[in-house]
């Protein structure tokens, strides 16, 4: 294994040992929540949980906006961005394609858990932002550091989607 190849896989192992003990102590320590008795309580819940997950995502388009308006990148057909920006806008390229996956899985992860049960999808929530921020301060820091962030974020939505087919599947 290269060196860059060691950096990406520790990155990528801890990311995931981080965000399976986040997620296991955060659904020990969330209070149950209140009002999901129905499906579409179960839902709007997770819907909430959604627009909580997208903040990451929003401020990032925002400091890329901020960043195309005060410089040279305002045209953006031009190719002037900085690494700075060419780096924002990748971080958030890849925070939409993971978000559209997120919100998939807890709506369909919400549409098959009894109500006992939903504050894993608060406890998500929260392991989702915290994972891209971290996504996108590795990546600002060396695109090689990117990778905790990814694959907490990544096997996080696996783990979900995976729990929302064998529920519905059973």
């Amino acid at each position: 294994m290269t060196r860059e190849q060691k950096i990406v896989a520790a990155g990528a192992a801890s990311g995931v040992a981080a965000m399976l003990l986040a997620m296991w102590l955060l659904y020990r320590a969330l209070p149950q929540p209140a009002g999901v008795a129905t499906l579409a309580d179960r839902i709007a819940y997770a819907l909430r949980a959604g627009a909580f997950a997208a903040l990451p995502l929003f401020v990032m388009l925002a400091t890329i906006g901020n960043n195309r308006f005060l410089s040279e990148a305002i045209d953006p057909t031009r190719g002037a961005e900085d690494k700075a920006t060419i780096v924002n806008g990748r971080v958030a390229d890849n925070s939409v394609q993971q978000f559209v996956v997120f919100l998939a899985a807890i709506l369909a992860l919400a549409a098959s858990l009894p109500p006992g049960r939903m504050k894993v999808i608060a406890a998500a929530a929260i392991v989702f932002v915290a994972a891209r921020i971290l996504f996108w301060i590795g990546y600002r820091i060396g695109p090689l550091y990117r990778a905790f962030g990814f694959a907490a974020t990544f096997y996080l939505n696996l783990g979900l989607l995976g729990a929302a087919l064998w529920l519905a599947l059973r």
